[in-house]
């Protein structure tokens, strides 16, 4: 994968600070304590004017109680998708297509591209992205490998398109956990056109992002797209 202007990653500065501000809003706190205003009941109905036509009758009458509305249905809790806790990637295993890579750790570059692993000649390891939750946290955990290596050879991600829904996705953890992932789609995008949003925006639940380079141009001997694995963390 070239570093160049159509043959990198596309990962604009601002992806880092929203992928932040996404983990920093997951967790909202508790509204205020309740004030005892509903127990305080209900005000005593106003007392009717005297009857005219009805002398002998007493000079106030109370008036009928007012029957009381329906509670309002209550709204169904907000599903909550389990997650795992922090903890880093050490490897990915990718059993349906024969795939197993150590993880190296690696952020941006300052023009705020995605950095990649540096090709040795066989496309190999595979990174994940610092800036992102570490696999099994809540929201897109984003790993990044070459689609071809130096000498011809394929890269460690040479094999994404055969991925199908379905499929798992193994990542070892720092912590000796597993987490498995279930591979919901692909998607090619055009470098010049990538979601960014869709890609690295906050998610309800854990969820994982592999992404490689497609769209080799012989004329340029550059690749004008990414493709992109977009699976969630097994219940």
């Amino acid at each position: 994968m070239d570093s160049g202007r159509r043959g990198g990653f596309r990962a604009p500065a601002a992806a880092g600070l929203l992928l932040a501000l996404a983990l920093a809003g997951c967790s909202t706190p508790a509204g205020p304590a309740n004030n005892g205003t509903s127990d305080a009941g209900t005000p005593p109905a106003a007392s009717a004017p005297p009857s005219s036509s009805a002398p002998d009758a007493p000079a106030t009458t109370a008036a009928a109680p007012k029957a009381k509305a329906p509670a309002a249905p209550k709204a169904p809790a907000a599903v909550v998708r389990p997650v795992l806790p922090r903890s880093e990637p050490k490897a990915l295993n990718i059993p349906s297509v024969g795939l197993r890579t150590e993880l190296i750790h690696l952020g941006l570059r300052p023009n705020g591209s995605l950095e990649v692993p540096e090709d040795t000649g066989n496309g190999a390891p595979a990174s994940w992205y610092t800036g992102s939750p570490t696999p099994g946290e809540r929201g897109p955990s984003v790993i990044l490998g070459h689609v071809n290596a130096l000498g011809g050879n394929k890269g460690v991600f040479a094999d994404l398109r055969r991925l199908k829904p379905g499929a798992d996705i193994n990542v070892t953890r720092a912590d000796g956990s597993t987490a498995v992932f279930t591979v919901e789609r692909g998607a090619l995008y055009e470098k010049d056109n990538f979601p960014t949003l869709e890609v690295y925006g906050n998610t309800d639940g854990s969820e994982l992002r592999l992404i490689t380079c497609d769209g080799y141009d012989p004329a340029t001997g550059l690749f004008d797209d990414n493709y992109v694995i977009y699976a969630k963390l097994k219940a």
